[in-house]
C-alpha cells in the first residue's frame, strides 16, 4: 500500500499514511467482485497472454509474465548484490489486476513472482538477477526475492493448501539458488521491512506451516 492510501486492518480499522508507497499501486479505482467463474477467466485469460512463456523464467514451472522495465532495476545479482532474503507479500487484489499493475510503467512497482490464490500458478515478473520494487525500502529490494500471494490478508480462505505448497517449492527453490537459510530471519513478511507502514501478509499468513513446506522442499532437493 502506498502512502496517501489507508490499508485496513484485519479488525476493520485503518492506519493513517503519509504519501505516495508502493500498495495503492496495486488498487484498482474500481471494487474487485470475486467470483469463481470471474477468477478462473481472468486468470487463464493473464497465463494464456502472448508474453507468457517460459524462456526467461528462473524458477521452473512459472510463466513468464513480465513487469514494464520502468517498475524494477536491472543488475547481475547476486555478482552486482548479494541475494540473502526472501519477503513475502499478499497482493490486496486480484492476480490479473496485480499482474496488469507490474506492467504498467507509471505504477513504479513489481516483484519477482506472483501466485494464484485457486491453484497456485506462479507467474514470475521480474528475472531474480534484476531488483524488483517491492519492498519500499532500496536496501531490502536489492538484497531480496519478492513474492506477491493473490489476496486479501483479512481473509484467510485465499491462503489455500495449493498456494502454500506452489510458494514453498517456489521459496525453498530460491533458498536454494542463493544459500538463504529457511527461517524467519531471513524469510519475513513484508510488514517486517525496516520502516514499512505495510501490515502484509498479516495474522492469518500461518508462518508455521509456510516454513515446515519450505524446509520439507529444500530436504527433497538434497536427497538422502
Amino acid at each position: 500500500m502506498h502512502p496517501g492510501a489507508t490499508p485496513r486492518r484485519a479488525d476493520g480499522g485503518r492506519h493513517p499514511l503519509p504519501p505516495p508507497s508502493r500498495r495503492t499501486v496495486l488498487r484498482g479505482t474500481a471494487a474487485v467482485t470475486l467470483t469463481a467463474a470471474a477468477t478462473q477467466a481472468t486468470a487463464s485469460a493473464a497465463f494464456a497472454a502472448p508474453s507468457a512463456g517460459t524462456a526467461a523464467v528462473d524458477h521452473p514451472g512459472a510463466h513468464w509474465l513480465p513487469a514494464s522495465p520502468a517498475n524494477y532495476r536491472a543488475a547481475r545479482r547476486p555478482h552486482s548484490h548479494a541475494v540473502d532474503r526472501v519477503v513475502v507479500h499478499v497482493t490486496q487484489e486480484d492476480f490479473e489486476d496485480t499482474a496488469a499493475a507490474f506492467r504498467d510503467p507509471g505504477r513504479r512497482a513489481s516483484a519477482h513472482y506472483l501466485v494464484r490464490s485457486a491453484d497456485g500458478r506462479i507467474g514470475q515478473c521480474v528475472r531474480e538477477k534484476d531488483i524488483a520494487l517491492h519492498s519500499g525500502d532500496p536496501g531490502h529490494d536489492e538484497r531480496s526475492i519478492g513474492i506477491e500471494h493473490e489476496g486479501r490478508g483479512h481473509d484467510p480462505r485465499w491462503f489455500t493448501e495449493e498456494m502454500y505448497a506452489a510458494s514453498a517449492a517456489l521459496t525453498a527453490g530460491v533458498c536454494a539458488r542463493y544459500g538463504i537459510p529457511p527461517d524467519r530471519a531471513h524469510i519475513l513478511g513484508h510488514a517486517e521491512v525496516p520502516g514499512t507502514l505495510h501490515t502484509d501478509p498479516g495474522a492469518n499468513w500461518d508462518w508455521d506451516r509456510y516454513l515446515t513446506l519450505v524446509r520439507a522442499g529444500l530436504a527433497a532437493r538434497r536427497g538422502p
